[in-house]
């Protein structure tokens, strides 16, 4: 999915008629990264039809458990699709603590709890983004954002190599929550955003005017970045040509019992669960997974090579989703 950053309900409604997924309500000129006022957020909210998402920013939190808790059930009351509460300089059990107060804070709402560190901690000594997978299930997300606060050029990539990130991503579409990358992304970031497979792509920068990320949001860029996003979700752009090689061959062995795993309409996160609670419990069937796009198709080989899983087949149907046939 594309996350737009926006300010206002001009940019949300450029966002919108990009195609973007999700407008992200943040305020750029408070501190690093601030919350935007109320009634801003509102306005978006009640723009916002109901198959997209409206979330909110609160950036870079205080050590302040119950101020931060009262940010998040503002959101709530708004009827936000989500909060994201940012850590910079902070304890890990300080941010897990706010996290927590943050879950309790949301009860009754549907609105979903985002914890967010930042790739370039370190300029700050700030909190490890490596923590993030272990900080998401410790403080009761509903999933997590790495983003980036430096504003000198740098992105995403300046600070957490591909290897790193996919290794996160994947850590925490085990644990079945969302994930969500963002900081300075350009379109020349996509294949490598492609292979790490986050759920959520976040920009700004790149779909405002002219690349300027004070230039204001802009629906012609926001709608090529979407249309690059998804020919690579599509599998039409291959991000793993040269990258990643598959097993192809004929199923053998002497088993008979055939299980199919059926992932159209559900999330990779829900999808590897499934697999795994399947061999957990049956180590001698054939597991054929019916995958809905390409691009997911790898993170359930990359699951089949975690678990030692052979990979027997795969073939593209004329819908565009991916059979892949697996030997516990």
């Amino acid at each position: 999915m594309l996350m737009v950053s926006v300010q206002n309900l001009q940019e949300a409604l450029e966002a919108l008629a990009g195609g973007a997924d999700i407008v992200d309500v943040k305020n750029l000129q408070e501190a690093l990264v601030g919350s935007a006022h109320p009634g801003v957020v509102k306005q978006v909210r009640d723009a916002v039809p109901n198959e997209r998402h409206a979330s909110v920013t609160l950036g870079v939190v205080p050590n302040q458990v119950g101020t931060v808790a009262m940010a998040v059930y503002t959101a709530g009351v708004l009827n936000a699709t989500s909060v994201k509460v940012g850590f910079m300089k902070t304890d890990y059990s300080m941010a897990v603590e706010t996290l927590l107060a943050s879950r309790e804070a949301l009860k009754g709402f549907d609105t979903k709890l985002i914890g967010s560190l930042f790739a370039d901690n370190g300029l700050y000594d700030g909190l490890n983004p490596h923590l993030m997978a272990r900080l998401a299930a410790d403080g009761r997300c509903d999933g997590w954002l790495i983003d980036t606060l430096t504003k000198d050029g740098r992105n995403l990539f300046d600070f957490m190599p591909e290897g790193e990130l996919k290794e996160l991503v994947f850590d925490g579409k085990e644990q079945g929550i969302s994930t969500a990358l963002s900081g300075h992304l350009r379109i020349d970031d996509l294949d490598e955003l492609a292979r790490i497979n986050p759920d959520i792509v976040g920009v700004r920068g790149a779909v405002c005017a002219k690349g300027d990320r004070n230039d204001g949001v802009h629906r012609e860029a926001v709608a090529e970045f979407k249309k690059q996003l998804d020919l690579r979700w599509s599998g039409e752009v291959d991000v793993f040509e040269g990258v990643v090689s598959t097993t192809n061959g004929a199923a053998s062995g002497s088993k008979s019992d055939w299980v199919v795993v059926d992932g159209t309409g559900k999330t990779c996160a829900s999808i590897l669960a499934e697999l795994t609670s399947q061999v957990d419990a049956d180590t001698e069937s054939f597991v054929e997974v019916i995958m809905p796009d390409v691009l997911n198709s790898y993170d359930v080989m990359v699951w089949a090579e975690k678990g030692h899983h052979a990979i027997l087949t795969q073939r593209k149907e004329a819908d565009g989703s991916i059979r892949i046939l697996i030997r516990p």
